[in-house]
């Protein structure tokens, strides 16, 4: 089948090149010319992650990657249609490239932070610490999950609801605790001091109990491999030292999920004080005893009787004692023991007149 040749309008483009040539005379039109680049390019960028960003996501398997894949793409258009623009308006690259590299010489040292921050960007996304959706702890205790993973910069959604944006400088430079690695599981450890009297034993057996009774813990099964060591799936309690006050017991167990595991531990804690506490168990938990003792080298405690002392006077007449007989006083306050006498001659053998007496003339207390 041969289709028809069609003729060519006559003048049409050298209609086209001179309604070009006008436009291009209009003030502005270089930047017109760069900005409608720009947003064909845009539009195109679109277009490009619409197309590649499924395809992207089930090639590869890590979701910081794939984003990252798509970031770069849709730079990448947006920039080619920048110096489409800009090759349109013959706009001159070589003076762009020197003012370029003199610039960057001069603010070198200012952006020194900023491509420090992409540089580990790229080993952060190369190494695999953690990836979007993972829950991390931070050094200074700081939990949340992983929300994005940038060159410049990792987003981090706290578990108080809050958004801790870190530079990836800073991240690499810090402890970063996965807590959704490749097993969630996660070991915990809890310390009980029970007394020594206590049937040990019997306070082993019921704290491993009280784990097993919480929903979030591993109840048992195979055991748990880390590295070339295995370790006890189910709760396990052991006798960890002995103590001044006690003995302790270290109760280790296993989490089936890292995110509530301040929850997960305040269980724990309710339901071993539960079963101590126990009247049919033969287990107490201990606390510290503080134990005072006076002797001889504690002193010597004085009470002064005087009824016209002003000490008397100020607490009122409950606080004079009077003894029918210098055999109901008590002996803290004879005059012979003690440090040696009373000196201010207040004692209960001295007769209320030879008070009197030492206090007239000055010799009293």
């Amino acid at each position: 089948m041969v289709f028809p040749e069609v003729a060519p309008v006559p003048g049409l483009v050298s209609r086209l090149a001179r309604l070009g040539s006008r436009l291009a005379d209009l003030p502005g039109a270089d930047l017109l010319t760069v900005v409608a680049s720009v947003a064909v390019g845009v539009v195109l960028a679109n277009f490009v992650v619409r197309l590649i960003g499924r395809p992207v996501a089930r090639r590869v398997s890590r979701q910081s990657v794939a984003q990252t894949i798509v970031r770069g793409v849709r730079v990448g258009t947006i920039g080619v249609a920048l110096f489409a623009g800009l090759d349109a308006i013959d706009f001159p690259f070589e003076s762009l490239l020197l003012g370029t590299a003199v610039f960057t010489a001069v603010i070198g040292v200012i952006l020194a932070p900023l491509v420090g921050n992409f540089i580990n960007g790229v080993f952060i996304l190369a190494d695999q610490p953690f990836e979007i959706g993972d829950m991390v702890e931070l050094e200074d205790g700081t939990t949340g999950f992983v929300e994005d993973i940038t060159i410049r910069y990792t987003k981090i959604f706290t578990l108080d609801n809050t958004f801790l944006v870190v530079p990836n400088g800073s991240m690499r430079e810090r402890d970063v605790t996965n807590l959704s690695a490749e097993d969630e599981r996660t070991r915990r450890s809890i310390d009980v001091l029970v007394t020594y009297e206590s049937d040990v034993p019997e306070a082993r057996s019921r704290v491993e109990r009280a784990a097993r009774e919480c929903e979030a813990v591993v109840e048992g099964g195979p055991d748990i491999r880390i590295g070339v060591a295995r370790y006890m799936a189910g709760p396990d309690c052991r006798l960890h030292e002995f103590g001044d006050n006690g003995i302790l017991l270290r109760l280790r167990y296993w989490v089936k999920k890292p995110y509530k595991l301040a929850k997960v531990q305040s269980n724990v804690n309710t339901e071993i004080r539960e079963r101590l506490a126990d009247p049919e168990a033969d287990v107490e938990m201990a606390y510290p005893h503080r134990h005072l003792v006076f002797d001889d080298t504690s002193g010597v405690a004085r009470v002064d009787a005087d009824p016209d002392s002003a000490a008397v006077r100020e607490s009122g007449p409950s606080a004079v004692r009077k003894f029918d007989s210098d055999d109901d006083a008590p002996a803290a306050l004879d005059p012979t023991e003690g440090d040696g006498g009373d000196p201010a001659g207040s004692g209960p053998g001295v007769t209320e007149s030879a008070r009197d007496e030492r206090s007239a003339d000055g010799r009293g207390r």
